[in-house]
């Protein structure tokens, strides 16, 4: 069981920490300055404790989300909501910035300037290549990513963050920047968003149920536990790599020009740092560790995102869903980094809470009969507040933003919460109940 547990989790853990997963801890510790800790607790929470719970209630159906969503609330909704989630970790946002990330930390920095944007395009080409390669092969998706991959690159960013560390962590941490010098907590929370790794749990979870099933179990007892298991495994994980990324990125000097440009400060500390610990070698151990990384998630994502498809939309084969995938991602990867991250927050403002809603009806039902029309009612409340929150933000409508900084829990960055909690009390005591 134990081993079953430890192979599942490292090809889980290997399909999760990808671009993200790299760049917003260390962004996060030099932005958070001297509000560190309750910075990194709020990420954490959203980023590992969300996403794990995701995973692990994803695991416990057979059927996945698909089935708990269309049951709790409306299989029309299942599907609307599945499509533009798959589709925001897969072709659009996650997938993409994979391969960004990949370029821009380990290649880039190698490329002389007039060049560099020629070499995306080379680089990406060849990345997808290599990554349309894994996933027309699936099955074979275990001993790829989880025995091979997987430990290679862990190992690899262990060893970075840890002389990292020692190295710079007697280094004073900044003061406090933007919104964590009032909301260290609820901004930190937030950023967990951008990992994207809640709302990748729904994908995954039904790619660890398949690995599971290859793996083999005498009775349910014993695949249940292996799922808890799994879930320790991989939130040990990410919990360790993002407090001690996070905390080089607090303690690592950056100048003051750096902190006040549009530059990505997550790359920026990566790069330093593995120049000033690694010498003349850095670039090639860090573009070798980024890449491999990255390129774990691509693989992952694109296999996850097209066996959606090709169960839901049967008209194409997985093949198929594959290579659009795989071309969708190319082309937007050429983007640029900064322009990925830029578009896909406010989907990702939206999409988080509805996800953490789902998630909330699942429990509560597996313990209480709910009605139906109050978890209808509870989405509803959730995708209304999230959905014209983003929409008063992005388009400065100021009555629109006061109303939703007078909701509870605002000021924690958590403005839906009270109307989650309202849906469910009334899905507890509205009629026709039944448990989940």
């Amino acid at each position: 069981m134990i081993k079953k547990a430890g192979l599942t989790g490292l090809l889980l853990f290997g399909m999760f920490f990808g671009a993200g997963n790299l760049i917003f801890p260390p962004s996060l510790g030099v932005l958070s300055g001297d509000h560190f800790w309750p910075a990194i607790l709020g990420f954490v929470l959203s980023g590992v404790g969300i996403a794990i719970l995701t995973l692990i209630i994803g695991m416990l159906n057979p059927k996945g989300y698909v089935d708990e969503i269309s049951q709790k609330i409306s299989p029309w909704f299942a599907t609307l909501y599945l499509v533009i989630l798959y589709l925001s970790i897969g072709p659009f946002f996650a997938i993409p910035r994979t391969a960004t990330v990949a370029y821009e930390v380990g290649v880039s920095p190698m490329l002389s300037q007039n060049i560099s944007e020629q070499g995306l395009s080379v680089f990406t080409l060849l990345y997808f290549l290599a990554a349309y390669f894994i996933a027309l092969h699936p099955s074979k998706i275990l001993d790829s990513i989880g025995r091979l991959l997987t430990p290679i690159f862990a190992l690899l960013i262990v060893l970075l963050m840890g002389l990292g560390i020692a190295k710079y962590g007697a280094e004073f941490p900044p003061p406090a920047t933007g919104d964590y010098i009032k909301n260290a907590f609820g901004t930190g929370f937030i950023e967990g968003y951008n990992t994207l790794d809640a709302l990748a749990s729904v994908a995954f979870s039904v790619v660890a149920i398949q690995t599971l099933k290859q793996l083999g179990f005498r009775s349910r007892k014993e695949y249940i536990s292996t799922i808890w298991l799994v879930g320790i495994v991989v939130s040990l994980g990410f919990s360790v790599l993002y407090i001690g990324l996070a905390y080089l990125g607090n303690h690592f000097p950056v100048p003051q020009d750096v902190m006040n440009a549009d530059t990505n400060k997550g790359v920026y500390i990566l790069s330093q740092a593995t120049q000033a610990i690694f010498g003349e070698s850095a670039q090639w151990f860090l573009a070798v560790m980024v890449a491999m990384t990255c390129f774990t998630t691509t693989a992952g994502l694109i296999v996850s995102t097209a066996e959606f498809f090709a169960t839901r939309f049967p008209r194409f084969s997985y093949k198929h869903y594959a290579t659009l995938f795989t071309l969708l991602g190319l082309g937007v990867a050429n983007l640029g980094l900064n322009a990925i991250i830029r578009f896909s927050l406010p989907v990702l403002l939206i999409l988080y809470p509805i996800t953490i809603t789902i998630v909330m009806l699942v429990v509560v039902n597996k313990c209480f009969s709910l009605s139906k029309r109050g978890m209808q009612l509870t989405i509803a409340f959730v995708t209304v507040v999230s959905l014209t929150g983003v929409l008063g933000e992005q388009y400065q409508v100021l009555f629109i933003t006061e109303w939703i900084n007078r909701l509870p829990f605002a000021d924690l960055s958590l403005p839906w919460l009270m109307p989650a909690f309202v849906g469910l009390t009334l899905a507890m005591i509205l009629p026709r109940q039944k448990g989940g």
